[in-house]
């Protein structure tokens, strides 16, 4: 049985949302991957918590260019949590939403938290695997588009999809101010398979950590959770190995 230990308190919020934010958080994630499972999960653990949180709710993507409310939701959200998994780099608006959050973050005190779910880090940074073959894909398209004007467009996007997902990868083990810090244990079948449900710990913001029960399944994983106090880069309430 894997326990997770308690998290240290760090300073709490003085309100589920700052001066100017609408959302707590934006989550961007692949729908066919996660949206019914860990995504579904998630979100509900940090409404649950009083954590204003952003999950777009549309099962279809449809147009070229991000939807003006995604981006909205980007902009006023203090921090994004970012679920990549092995169709995330198949959805140009996945990409779109990775690219403003990222410059979101270089812009301001956006807060920006990767979870890699099933995926290497590496295989994210490197383009390799699904990533790989995802962007492999679209680089196809756009070197198929007979437009000038739309496959320069389209050359553009690429160089920025490929900095954000190299950039992405590397977040993973950085401390950085004001952030909690997550990290996706997968665990052997037979452990969950001893217990019916497992009680999984996930860190919010400021004194905000919670705990929700989630059904343990074979392809469904456990946090370990860090928190970093504010202004500092300590690590705190790691899993035993």
């Amino acid at each position: 049985m894997v326990v997770l230990s308690e998290l240290s308190e760090g300073p709490s919020s003085s309100s589920s949302t700052h001066k100017g934010h609408r959302y707590d958080i934006f989550l961007s994630f692949r729908g066919v991957d996660t949206r019914h499972g860990f995504t579904n999960h998630l979100y509900n653990a940090l409404i649950h918590a009083n954590i204003t949180t952003f999950l777009d709710d549309e099962e279809i993507e449809t147009g070229e260019d991000l939807k003006p409310e995604l981006e909205s939701a980007i902009k006023s959200s203090r921090a994004s949590v970012i679920v990549l998994s092995k169709n995330y780099a198949t959805s140009t608006w996945c990409l779109d939403e990775l690219v403003l959050i990222l410059e979101q973050r270089m812009k301001s005190s956006h807060v920006v938290v990767p979870i890699f779910y099933h995926v290497e880090p590496t295989d994210v940074r490197k383009q390799q695997s699904s990533f790989g073959d995802a962007m492999a894909k679209h680089r196809q398209r756009m070197e198929a588009e007979t437009d000038a004007n739309k496959r320069s467009k389209l050359a553009q996007k690429m160089e920025k999809w490929n900095k954000a997902l190299i950039e992405v990868a590397d977040l993973k083990g950085k401390d950085v101010k004001d952030r909690c810090n997550i990290r996706i244990l997968s665990k052997k079948k037979e452990v969950l398979a001893k217990r019916k449900h497992r009680r999984l710990l996930f860190c919010g913001f400021g004194a905000k950590i919670f705990t929700f029960e989630a059904e343990a399944r074979p392809d469904f994983t456990e946090f370990e959770l860090y928190r970093v106090n504010r202004g500092t880069s300590e690590d705190r309430g790691k899993a035993p190995a």
